[in-house]
């Protein structure tokens, strides 16, 4: 068995000096900008070393020169897009903070579809995404001195987050899948909903459909970061880790 003392440390992008970019070569700025513009428009599963050459009217070889790899790629995209915009402003009122924090990541995973995955694995260690994890632990600090708790916290809170958002953009890909909107899908399988209904097999779905309120995503996201943020509290008020009463609320 192979000592894990021994196993080799993985290269991280972070360490590394960028190379200035020689005449005529992309560089890793313009390489991570046209690897977005791919990411964005097609998705991971069109971004490849090879297809950011030819964008880039570049060799392949060429960008391996600046980006070792496609992780390393993907790192620096993350990192990239963490910078696209400044963090919400804290408070100090840790509640007000959660909930920007929650906003922000959500448009960022709405403008940019492919990111979701990327967060949800290994922590990304860029300086941007950093400054961003470090800020979210500050607003939950707001509510408790516990660090675990803290951190739990913030991680709950983006569960809520990449859950509902990829749901939202599951939706968004059927319609692109499907050619039809939600209204023209409603429409479609109408006749078939009303049988359902009829047929008196599924009370509560059929409740469901006939007299709750047709909320958007904006609205259940809102509902569901509301729940959490009252669960943070209550739970926080429960087992001593708030700060102090009036923090918890």
């Amino acid at each position: 068995m192979t000592d894990p003392a021994q196993q080799p440390t993985p290269a991280l992008v972070w360490r590394k000096e960028r190379r200035v970019p020689r005449r005529q070569a992309p560089g890793v700025d313009r390489i991570v900008r046209q690897a977005l513009a791919i990411a964005d428009a097609e998705g991971l599963s069109a971004l490849s070393m090879r297809r950011v050459a030819a964008d880039l009217r570049s060799g392949t070889a060429s960008l391996y020169r600046y980006v070792a790899s496609r992780d390393e790629l993907l790192d620096l995209m993350v990192d990239e897009v963490h910078g696209e915009t400044e963090p919400p402003a804290l408070t100090g009122d840790w509640r007000a903070d959660l909930d920007a924090v929650a906003r922000d990541v959500r448009a960022r995973l709405l403008r940019h579809p492919w990111l979701g995955s990327e967060l949800t694995g290994r922590p990304a260690l860029g300086a941007n995404s950093l400054r961003r994890y470090d800020l979210a632990l500050t607003a939950a600090a707001a509510l408790t001195p516990d660090i675990t708790f803290a951190s739990h916290a913030v991680d709950t809170v983006m569960a809520h987050v990449f859950g509902s958002t990829a749901q939202e953009l599951a939706e968004l890909q059927a319609q692109r899948r499907s050619g039809l909107t939600e209204e023209q899908w409603r429409a479609g399988v109408g006749p078939y909903i009303r049988e359902v209904i009829d047929s008196g097999d599924y009370p509560q779905f059929a409740r469901r459909v006939t007299d709750a309120e047709d909320t958007g995503p904006d609205e259940q996201f809102a509902f569901g970061l509301a729940c959490v943020l009252d669960g943070l509290a209550a739970r926080a008020r429960s087992t001593g880790a708030a700060r102090d009463a009036g923090s918890a609320q």
